[in-house]
């Protein structure tokens, strides 16, 4: 029997022969084993945020799931739609794309260290309208990726207010930290990996945001690194995950912790995931105990020449205070 031709629309270094593999085989253990989900993993509901308990998920954690969220479910769904189609063109049409479409690392130009095995596309909020990417898929996916992040901004508005509360920030620094409509959509697709590859879906990082919010399919893969180990975070229908990025845990001091997380891709399974960054104004000056004053326009240009520079992001310790300050 002649075997499946590669998928036209993976890159052209996603294309591993046992792209159409179905059968999953015997697990093994490897360098991308966790352990089990842990059960302690907090779910808030967002319909009766308590204070105590997002302080708590925000100190241990960095991230917790969101239930009671309000975004509808027909509004994701057709989402998912519209970017299942937009992944599906061909390499070609989607490369021509660039900077919108990134294969590799979400860095795009900016190429990594390691190769993650990871593609998507990239639509920052504030220029959707600019998108270098024409033709009804992408209107369809361009329309909806806008609804779809006004219920994101309603959110991340909610969760960041009750922070403020509990960090006791003034008026104009919770105002300032977060620009909740001008943030990043991310639409992220893992193809299969061939079993002989060792390249995770995405390698180890923390985000630079405030927050970030995830949508992801039923497939799972998302790891995080908690107290040393690296643990499994099952999907669970209905809900959101929640996590805290570089700029929430200088805008806390540290008492809030910005979450380590990789993505462990299938051998068998695509996986696909919708993720919205929230960011702070960027000339906005971050005033912390532990970091030296910086506006998030600074992080962003010194992630972008670390990442020039060595392949990898080197983050917050950039900006931190030595311990004779």
């Amino acid at each position: 029997m002649a075997s499946a031709s590669p998928d036209p629309s993976y890159p052209p270094l996603f294309r591993g022969p046992n792209n159409h593999r179905v059968t999953p085989p015997t697990p093994r253990r490897g360098p991308t084993t966790a352990h089990e989900p842990s059960s302690e993993l907090p779910v808030l509901d967002l319909e009766n945020l308590g204070p105590a308990q997002l302080a708590g998920a925000c100190a241990e954690w960095g991230l917790f799931r969101a239930a009671n969220h309000g975004v509808p479910a027909a509004l994701a769904a057709e989402l998912r739609r519209a970017a299942a189609a937009l992944l599906a063109l061909p390499f070609e049409a989607k490369d021509a794309a660039a900077p919108a479409y990134f294969w590799g690392s979400p860095a795009g130009p900016i190429r990594v260290k390691n190769l993650n095995w990871v593609e998507g596309f990239h639509v920052s909020l504030a220029r959707c309208g600019d998108a270098a990417i024409s033709g009804r898929e992408f209107s369809l996916f361009r329309d909806l990726v806008n609804q779809y992040c006004k219920h994101m901004a309603r959110i991340a508005r909610t969760i960041f207010d009750a922070m403020a509360i509990d960090l006791k920030l003034t008026g104009d620094q919770s105002s300032s930290y977060l620009s909740e409509h001008d943030g990043t959509f991310r639409v992220y697709r893992y193809p299969r990996r061939p079993e002989n590859c060792d390249n995770l879906g995405m390698e180890a990082h923390t985000d630079s945001s405030v927050l970030s919010i995830l949508n992801e399919d039923d497939v799972g893969g998302l790891q995080i690194l908690h107290r040393g180990e690296w643990l499994d975070v099952k999907p669970i229908a209905d809900t959101l995950i929640v996590n805290l990025g570089d700029m929430m845990q200088a805008i806390s001091s540290d008492r809030y912790k910005s979450v380590e997380h990789r993505v462990v891709a299938s051998p068998f399974t695509e996986r696909k995931s919708l993720c919205y960054f929230a960011f702070p104004v960027e000339d906005s000056v971050i005033i912390s105990s532990k970091y030296k004053p910086f506006t998030y326009r600074e992080f962003k240009a010194q992630v972008e020449e670390d990442i020039k520079a060595t392949g990898a992001k080197v983050g917050l310790s950039r900006f931190r205070l030595s311990a004779s300050n």
